[in-house]
């Protein structure tokens, strides 16, 4: 029976992902724009258009297969990663044991394997790997019969060795690699059990309840995200992305996170603000007429929309930066008097 209510923990029964329009590059005019999670979606369920309708999702075709989340460079799709989070933790390794000991699991119901299941392993990101790598925790991603399932796409597994890529990428300054394979299921991954640990084990059974509410709700989607409050602004991804750093990097090792940096061609126009989907630039107008633009390193996603849309093309893309640019704003320009 726990097996069961364990394995159930991340299918909300919510398939169509959260919209947040002011975080879509279509909806903030960036140039270009941005088409990456119609291009993706292997069952034509999303549709670019104008703004106001940027991105719409057709419920009846949407598999709920994660691809354009998984895809999307600015947070604007989303799905709850609490859920997918608590079930790696849940098998993490009991205190006091090695670091790394025992081994979690992800799978999709079309493997036949058993264990924690996602409805298709599109779902999986770069911040539930590197959360796993946090943990010490070791994670197989293990997925079924990709060229013929229904649900997601042939190129899933490919799709998934570039996360685990971006992943490193992203842990490489922490010392501590996270652990992942991805492989195809086995005849003997059909009697994989559940495994948690003993503090994650009563939680588990606490929110198979809520877990069991929700299925019986066809459509449980996330609440609107409130853009009143900065903090509500950075997708969940990027803060978890953030929060998982650790070990915590030494104060001289650089972190991979691809971010803007303004050289002296820039004319203090409000573009790059105006495009920014996460409003990690903010651009300040002095009492003396100048123009201060400040970046919030944690909120910037690496969309590089404002490098695109840059007039002069004063913005390149800086890859890596020291632990101390995210303790608060980078002072990126300060121009003089544009009044």
């Amino acid at each position: 029976m726990l097996q069961g209510l364990l394995s159930r923990l991340d299918d909300s029964g919510n398939l169509v992902p959260r919209y947040t329009p002011p975080r879509c590059l279509l909806e903030r005019q960036a140039v270009g724009g941005c088409t990456i999670c119609h291009d993706v979606c292997p069952h034509n369920a999303i549709l670019t258009g104008l703004v106001g309708v940027a991105v719409q999702i057709d419920p009846d075709a949407c598999t709920g297969c994660g691809l354009c989340v998984q895809a999307c460079p600015t947070g604007a799709l989303e799905y709850a990663l609490q859920p997918t989070l608590q079930n790696v933790r849940d098998q993490k390794a009991e205190d006091g044991a090695a670091a790394g000991e025992g081994e979690a699991s992800l799978t999709c119901p079309q493997s036949g394997a058993g264990g924690p299941q996602l409805p298709c392993l599109g779902r999986v990101t770069p911040a539930v790997l590197s959360a796993a790598g946090a943990w010490g925790t070791p994670l197989t991603l293990i997925h079924g019969a990709c060229e013929t399932c229904p649900v997601g796409a042939p190129d899933v597994p490919q799709r998934l060795d570039a996360v685990v890529a971006e992943t490193g990428k992203l842990r490489a300054a922490t010392g501590q690699p996270a652990r992942i394979t991805v492989r195809a299921a086995t005849p003997e991954d059909a009697e994989r059990a559940v495994r948690v640990s003993r503090r994650g084990a009563f939680g588990a059974l606490f929110r198979a309840g809520k877990a069991q509410l929700a299925q019986s709700i066809p459509e449980s989607p996330l609440p609107f995200v409130d853009w009143s409050e900065p903090e509500e602004r950075t997708p969940e991804e990027w803060k978890w992305r953030r929060l998982a750093l650790k070990p915590a990097p030494a104060a001289e090792t650089p972190i991979h996170w691809p971010a803007p940096v303004v050289d002296d061609t820039c004319i203090d126009c409000p573009v790059c603000h105006n495009v920014c989907p996460t409003d990690a630039i903010d651009r300040q107008i002095q009492d003396d007429g100048g123009v201060s633009l400040l970046l919030n390193l944690s909120a910037c996603t690496g969309c590089m929309a404002c490098l695109r849309s840059c007039p002069p093309q004063a913005i390149h893309e800086q890859p890596e930066w020291l632990p101390a640019a995210f303790a608060g704003p980078i002072l990126l320009r300060e121009g003089e008097s544009v009044m």
